[in-house]
C-alpha cells in the first residue's frame, strides 16, 4: 500500500465506524489524528491502544462543528505532524422523529455536527493540499442523504448536503490532484443504531438483500481503498455500501 507515513484526520473517531478508521489506517502504517467532542474517556482509550502499538497518533478533544475548534485543531496537527495528507470527515449525529417535532435547536445542532463540520475541516485542510498538489477527503455519508428517510428529514437533509458537496469539491480541487469522494453507508452496527429494538432489527433486516447489519470494519476497508493508489483515477463519487438495500 501506497498509504505509509500519511498522516490522516479522522473526526468523530472515539467509536464507531470512525474507531474503526482509525485502526484500519494505523495498520495501513499512517500517522493517526482522532477527534471526539463527547467521549473524551473513549478518545484517550483510543489514544493509548495506538500509542501503546507504537503508532504515532494525536488525539484532540474538540467540537469539529464550531470554526475556532477546527482551527486550532489544525494549528495543533500541523505543530504535530505537519500537513494533513487525507481527511476523512465522520463526526455526526442522528435525531429520529416527526419533523413537525423537531424543534429549530435540534435541527441547527444537527446540521452543525453532520455538515458544518464536513465544510470547516475541509476548508482547513485543503490550502496545504492544494499547495502539495496530493491529497484525498473522505466523506461518510448515508443512503438517507440518497432516498431520504421517514423521520429523520432533517438527518436526511445533513448527509444529502454532503453528497453534493462532495460531488462540487471533487471538480474544484481535481486540477490540484486531490480526489473527493463519499461512502453512503446503510444499516451499520454502531451505537447510533443501538436504538432499535429486536423487532425493528428484524424488519430492518428483511429490507437488506444481504440479510444483515454492515460493520464498522466494513466502512473502514472502503475508506482505506478510497485514500489508496487502488483509487487513484476515482472522485466525485458517493459510494453506497448498503447491502443492496436500495
Amino acid at each position: 500500500m501506497s498509504l505509509m507515513g500519511k498522516t490522516v484526520f479522522i473526526t468523530g473517531s472515539s467509536r464507531g465506524i470512525g474507531q474503526a478508521i482509525a485502526f484500519a489506517f494505523a495498520h495501513a502504517g499512517c500517522n493517526i489524528i482522532l477527534s471526539a467532542s463527547q467521549s473524551k474517556e473513549a478518545l484517550w482509550a483510543m489514544e493509548k491502544t495506538l500509542k501503546d502499538a507504537r503508532i504515532p497518533v494525536l488525539a484532540l478533544l474538540g467540537d469539529v462543528s464550531d470554526y475556532d475548534t477546527c482551527k486550532k485543531m489544525f494549528q495543533t496537527i500541523e505543530k504535530t505532524f505537519g500537513s494533513v495528507d487525507i481527511l476523512v470527515n465522520n463526526a455526526g449525529i442522528a435525531h429520529i422523529g416527526l419533523f413537525t417535532d423537531t424543534t429549530p435547536q435540534e435541527w441547527q445542532r444537527l446540521m452543525a455536527v453532520n455538515l458544518f463540520s464536513v465544510f470547516n475541516c475541509t476548508h482547513l485542510a485543503v490550502p496545504s493540499m492544494v499547495q502539495r498538489k496530493s491529497g484525498a477527503i473522505i466523506n461518510i455519508s448515508s443512503m438517507w442523504g440518497e432516498i431520504g428517510a421517514s423521520c429523520e428529514a432533517v438527518y436526511s437533509a445533513s448527509k444529502g448536503g454532503i453528497n453534493s458537496f462532495t460531488k462540487a469539491m471533487a471538480k474544484e480541487l481535481g486540477p490540484s490532484g486531490i480526489r473527493v469522494n463519499a461512502i453512503a453507508c446503510g444499516v451499520i452496527e454502531t451505537q447510533m443504531n443501538a436504538c432499535f429494538d429486536e423487532e425493528e432489527r428484524n424488519a430492518l433486516t428483511d429490507e437488506i438483500p444481504l440479510m444483515r447489519f454492515g460493520t464498522p470494519e466494513e466502512v473502514a476497508k472502503l475508506a482505506l481503498f478510497l485514500a489508496d493508489e487502488g483509487a487513484s483515477y476515482l472522485t466525485g463519487q458517493v459510494v453506497t455500501l448498503d447491502g443492496g438495500m436500495h
